[in-house]
């Protein structure tokens, strides 16, 4: 070990360091060092990200994007890479966020930017990424790629674009080329290679968004054409003498046709629920209205469509499951028995 007088001397900006730490108190100091383990401890708060890197971006044409899964489950891209894949001049990293705004908020794009997005792009999300997870990055939730483009292609539609943001209105159209608002999210999924972890909670997350917590009131949700197709396609009388009368199977024809096909384990999920709860209901009540109920709707709307395509309940069968196949089944090429 070198000592005192095989030490060399501090030079340039080290020199500068040590000469500004003799002239501080002690006092200035201490507050120096408490408000560096401050940020420290402020830093140490931040989400990480968990899947991703710079590395392996998000492609969608010519523009690369880097893109991350938070530990929350946030998806993000990061800061640089959106407004490089932008066509934007980047500048420095704390000039970033600047860009944004001012481009969001100039003349011609301002009327068509959303409160929502331009919130987002003045407070964007620092988490830390990297091997070690110790790098302190800036980014935006991946939905703010579409919500731009969307208002610079309805500047430009308005001509509202100085000419000077045409060759970014040309990039947005084409990234809206590459990807559609609900594929954004597959994308960096794929990129990230979040899907492989993504199953995990997908099925508790889905059934949280299709069954309600509480049974919801009743309200005629099958539509009489739904079982006229089934007793034309079962071979049965329609109308039944007694108007309200259905064969008992028709309820597990329709856990089948509807509840096994709308969504992961739905039917199971929703059975459990009407077992422990004092009040008994129709399964559809136990459906959310938001997200429940439309998905429903139109599934039924589709099976009834596909019933009155088809000539008789083997034919249908068939039909429902290559356009409406069973979760957690592989397409059959040939009727299973119970399809029959």
């Amino acid at each position: 070990m070198a000592d005192e007088k095989t030490k060399k001397p501090a030079s340039g900006k080290a020199k500068g360091g040590e000469a500004r730490a003799k002239s501080l108190t002690a006092e200035r100091r201490q507050e120096i060092a408490r408000n560096a383990a401050l940020a420290k401890a402020e830093i140490a708060k931040l989400p990480r990200a968990t899947h991703g890197s710079s590395e392996h971006p998000l492609k969608i044409g010519d523009a690369e994007i880097s893109c991350y899964v938070l530990d929350n489950g946030t998806r993000v891209l990061s800061q640089r890479g959106l407004i490089s894949g932008l066509g934007m001049s980047r500048g420095t990293s704390t000039q970033g966020g600047d860009r944004m705004v001012t481009f969001l908020d100039s003349k011609g794009v301002k009327p068509f930017v959303s409160e929502g997005l331009m919130a987002a792009i003045k407070e964007p999300i620092r988490f830390l990424s990297g091997t070690t997870g110790g790098v302190v990055t800036f980014g935006y939730p991946a939905t703010v790629l579409a919500d731009i483009c969307e208002a610079v292609l309805a500047a430009r539609k308005s001509d509202a674009l100085h000419y000077q943001q045409a060759h970014i209105a040309a990039q947005c159209e084409i990234l809206v080329r590459g990807f559609a608002r609900i594929g954004i999210i597959a994308l960096v999924d794929e990129a990230t290679g979040y899907q492989k972890d993504r199953a995990k909670d997908a099925l508790a997350q889905i059934l949280e968004a299709f069954v309600a917590k509480e049974l919801q009131p009743y309200v005629r949700t099958f539509p009489a054409e739904y079982y006229e197709q089934l007793f034309r396609l079962r071979g049965l009388q329609y109308p039944p003498e007694n108007a309200k009368y259905r064969p008992q199977y028709f309820g597990t024809l329709t856990n089948d046709i509807v509840y096994k096909r709308l969504a992961p384990s739905l039917l199971t999920e929703l059975k459990n629920q009407n077992a422990k709860a004092e009040k008994k209901g129709k399964l559809f009540q136990r459906l959310t209205p938001d997200m429940g109920h439309p998905k429903l709707r139109e599934h039924l709307a589709s099976s009834v469509t596909i019933m009155k395509l088809s000539r008789d309940y083997q034919d249908f069968i068939e039909k429902l499951n290559t356009i409406h196949p069973r979760y957690g089944e592989t397409l059959a090429l040939e009727l299973e028995e119970n399809d029959k």
